[in-house]
């Protein structure tokens, strides 16, 4: 039998009017095609076939239902046909009384054993014994087909009625279904689609950039790859090294020309100050150099474009080294889309995305050489000369310990009694003359350089302060003698100091700390040239694709405010304002009461039997057709697209994933939202929350994983280098066909249900998350015992006769949403129930049990078809199609 992960969709054809339109096996192969193609869904490798017929209708639709068993497919094809109304003979006309149900009569092609029929001889729509629905209302009807059209119900119904006698079972369901409200469904779509998409705050606002660690493997690569290039960027025999390395001894030669100078002998001697300032001239003219092979560099490096092979030549022609990409490039499409899940996954609205994705391709670009020579402003020698100090060398501040010092050397050169008092003078004196002599020694042109006067003072004022000590105390004269030697000491430190100060001020001021900052940063602008250069072509695809990907966000976001902004109502049908009040279809005969108007009329619309309960057609504001209400689901008027899809064509089940054209929707279109005009069959309960707190969140998830599956050919145009516009434009048109598709899902089928798309593997919430409904509920009704006073049962009093007494031979089938299985199990352990085997399906609307009752023995006929040829008349097409004439088999009966 086949699997429900085998089968997509349940293609569902009503044979009681226009029947003659399926004649051809090409006629039925076009109606599947219509259906399917609509839906977005290719022809299935096992194709299930619900048929809507009445009893009568078995033997006038033999050719059709010879049509649909040979109907050619990979796998099995399954049929499935659901009887609705009393056997031939039950209706005696006139006031003649309402014969019992004696016999059902079906032709032989309908006991393979791929088939299973359903006869339904009395909806039991009736919710007082004062109502007078239909055997066949259209209403309780619409649900059923619903719930038979979930692949998961249909392939475990057709199972279980292959299992019974003749293959032929009559049902009694109880169902209930749980939803929102319109108007809740409405505002939470809404605003999911609003926390979706993000506000639109400008594609240039400043965003966080996500952290290095975060960016999957083949994004890191091309990121950090290029900030840890650039040792080693100069050829040791290149050019670019040779300029280098000449300017830097110039100036290591300088440093230690620096170092003599420093010392007292080139406090006395001007010679070492002639030898560092040649070595400075030296090292700027070296610097030139240097530069002037950078600039060529940056010019060659690529231009207004990205870097390219024949830069990254000329680069190596000048002693440059280029790292090989080292593969680092594979695998970009993987890492943006692994990207996108991530951050889709983390909660983050469609544009703050896109603009993380927009960061990314500026860290990731190449940057052009030309784009850096604005740089070299800053490493030129009008730069090195202003960045150079003041042409007097003198500090401006002297140090607290130098005029500690100077002061102590004062104070103990003065501890002297008169006439030996003039001694004091001697370390005032000394640092009179240091300062002379310093400042004419770091003379520029012909101004000395200015030298501190705080020494002077401070020796001035300890002397001073010694003598007067002396004047008072009287020292003995080695008091005065120690004292001045310790004091010439300690001048003798203090002027080392102050020179060493001075000569490093000096030659700051010559510029030999700026030479040396321009030459690395000379070079450390060639080694970001040569970053820039490392796996260029991958990095720019990279930053294109980025680009890409953040526009083609950008148009989803944009699609899904389309989506969420408001639509006017569709206008109410003529008949009335609600679904089931356009009254055209009351004054239609009813099938029971004219067997043969569905043979006779072969060229009637078969949709007109559930036209009337269909709202009307609006396009919606993206030229889909997703503002109409259809009230069946299954059903419907197939709008403006042509063709005749029947009642069914419009709608595959809730397993499909429909086109905006196959599946109109609007926020008015749910078939059982309850009010007046509502008619639910007795034997459904619908139960209407009002919306869980994560509702909005879950549909927002919803949302995303959507944009995900729409953009899911898009990443292999990324990985093949062919992102380019029609790639993003075919992107574009499927997020917005999935976006509607996804809208349909939700008004058809409810939030329990997850979209038919990939999902993460987080659990759905529950349904009180979603709904703000107990799921207990769904257990009770699921888990009750198998009674007869569990369901109504769908026949007849007649119908009844033809049943069978044994209650054990009835199957039951138990299912429930499977998105609440974790939910129904723990109230089951928790109340005690047997927990026993359950169907959970895909559907999100639908909970309850389906009871199949056999047929007694002997109370079916089977006819055996007998194939003629037709004239020529008719066309090369139909003539390999059978002309199908029925006679009975006597006693055909099981």
């Amino acid at each position: 039998m086949t699997s429900p992960e085998n089968a997509t969709a349940v293609v569902r054809l009503d044979l009681r009017t226009g029947a003659a339109a399926l004649a051809t096996t090409q006629a039925v192969r076009d109606r599947m095609a219509d259906q399917l193609g609509r839906a977005g869904l290719p022809e299935p490798d096992y194709p299930l076939f619900l048929v809507t017929d009445t009893p009568a209708g078995l033997t006038d639709h033999q050719l059709q239902y010879e049509l649909l068993s040979g109907y050619r497919a990979v796998g099995e094809t399954r049929i499935l046909v659901l009887l609705v109304g009393s056997s031939p003979g039950s209706y005696a006309g006139g006031e003649e009384p309402y014969l019992p149900d004696r016999r059902l009569v079906r032709p032989t092609t309908l006991r393979a054993s791929t088939t299973g029929l359903v006869w339904a001889g009395d909806l039991r729509s009736a919710r007082t014994a004062l109502d007078r629905p239909e055997p066949d209302d259209p209403a309780a009807l619409a649900v059923l087909v619903d719930l038979l059209s979930v692949p998961d119900v249909f392939v475990r119904v057709l199972e279980n009625v292959r299992k019974l006698p003749h293959s032929i079972a009559a049902p009694g369901v109880r169902l209930l279904e749980q939803d929102l409200p319109t108007e809740v469904r409405d505002r939470a779509w809404r605003d999911a689609l609003t926390r979706f998409a993000g506000e639109d705050t400008g594609a240039g606002d400043p965003v966080d950039i996500v952290p290095d660690s975060r960016l999957p493997e083949p994004l890191r690569a091309l990121v950090t790859g290029r900030d840890s290039r650039g040792q080693g960027h100069r050829r040791a025999d290149g050019q670019a090294n040779l300029a280098h390395r000449t300017c830097a001894e110039s100036l290591d030669r300088a440093d230690e020309d620096l170092v003599a100078l420093r010392s007292f002998p080139g406090l006395l001697h001007p010679a070492r100050r002639t030898a560092l300032e040649a070595d400075l001239d030296q090292a700027r003219e070296d610097l030139d150099g240097f530069r002037a092979l950078v600039e060529r560099a940056l010019q060659g490096g690529g231009g207004a474009a990205a870097p390219t092979a024949e830069a990254t030549a000329r680069l190596g022609a000048l002693g440059l080294r280029v790292p090989a990409a080292d593969r680092a490039g594979e695998r970009v499409g993987e890492g943006l889309r692994e990207l996108a899940g991530t951050l889709l996954g983390d909660g983050l609205a469609l544009r703050s995305v896109a603009q993380h994705f927009t960061a990314l391709a500026g860290r990731v670009e190449p940057v052009p050489g030309t784009a850096l020579l604005h740089r070299l402003a800053d490493h030129s020698e009008e730069s090195v000369t202003r960045g150079s100090a003041t042409e007097y060398a003198a500090p401006l501040r002297t140090p607290g310990a130098v005029l500690l010092m100077a002061g102590a050397a004062g104070l103990l050169g003065g501890l002297w009694q008169w006439p030996a008092a003039l001694a004091a003078l001697v370390v005032p004196v000394l640092f009179v003359v240091v300062a002379l002599l310093g400042a004419n020694r770091l003379r520029t042109g012909r101004r000395a350089a200015r030298w501190t006067v705080g020494p002077r003072v401070a020796a001035v004022a300890g002397a001073v302060a010694g003598a007067a000590v002396a004047y008072a105390a009287d020292p003995p004269l080695w008091l005065g003698g120690t004292g001045l030697i310790v004091g010439l000491g300690l001048t003798a430190e203090a002027v080392r100091r102050l020179w060493r100060d001075a000569a490093d001020s000096w030659a700051a001021g010559r510029g030999t700390t700026a030479l040396r900052n321009a030459l690395d940063g000379l070079d450390g602008l060639l080694a970001e040239l040569v970053r820039e250069h490392w796996a260029a072509e991958e990095r720019l695809y990279c930053a294109d694709a980025a680009r890409s990907v953040a526009g083609m966000l950008r148009a989803t976001a944009a699609a899904a405010d389309a989506q969420a902004a408001p639509e006017p109502l569709a206008p109410a049908g003529p008949g009335g304002s609600g679904p089931y009040e356009d009254d055209d279809w009351l004054s239609a005969p009813s099938a029971l009461e004219n067997p043969e108007s569905g043979a006779a009329d072969g060229d009637a619309d078969d949709g007109d039997w559930a036209a009337a309960h269909a709202w009307d057609d609006t396009p919606d504001r993206n030229g889909d057709h997703g503002a109409g209400r259809d009230d069946h689901r299954y059903g419907g008027d197939p709008g403006p697209y042509g063709g005749d899809p029947g009642p069914y064509g419009g709608d595959p089940g809730p397993y499909g994933a429909p086109s905006p054209a196959a599946y109109p929707a609007g926020p008015d279109d749910a078939p059982w939202d309850s009010g007046e005009g509502d008619r639910a069959p007795r034997w459904l309960d619908r139960e209407v929350g009002e919306g869980g707190p994560d509702l909005v969140a879950t549909l927002a998830g919803d949302l995303r994983n959507t944009a995900m599956a729409a953009m899911a050919p898009y990443w292999g145009a990324v990985e093949r280098g062919q992102a380019g516009a029609l790639a993003l434009a075919r992107t574009e048109q499927r997020v917005r066909e999935l976006l509607s598709a996804a809208r349909h899902h939700l008004w058809h089928y409810g939030v329990l249900a997850p979209p038919p798309y990939p999902a993460d593997h987080r659990a759905r919430t529950t349904a009180a998350g979603l709904l703000g409904t107990d799921s207990h509920r769904v257990a009770e009704l699921v888990g009750r015992e198998a009674d007869r006073g569990a369901v109504v049962q769908l026949s007849s009093p007649e119908q009844g006769a033809l049943l069978s007494r044994d209650p054990g031979a009835a199957l039951w089938i138990r299912f429930a949403p499977g998105t609440l299985q974790g939910e129904i199990e723990a109230a089951w352990r928790k109340s005690g129930s047997p927990v026993e085997e359950a169907l959970w399906t895909s559907s999100g609307r639908y909970a309850g049990l389906i009871r199949l009752t056999p047929m007694r023995m002997g109370v079916v006929d089977t006819v055996l078809p007998r194939q003629s040829t037709v004239g020529s008349a008719r066309t090369d097409a139909d003539r390999a199609e059978p002309s199908v004439h029925a006679e009975f088999r006597e006693d055909d009966r099981w």
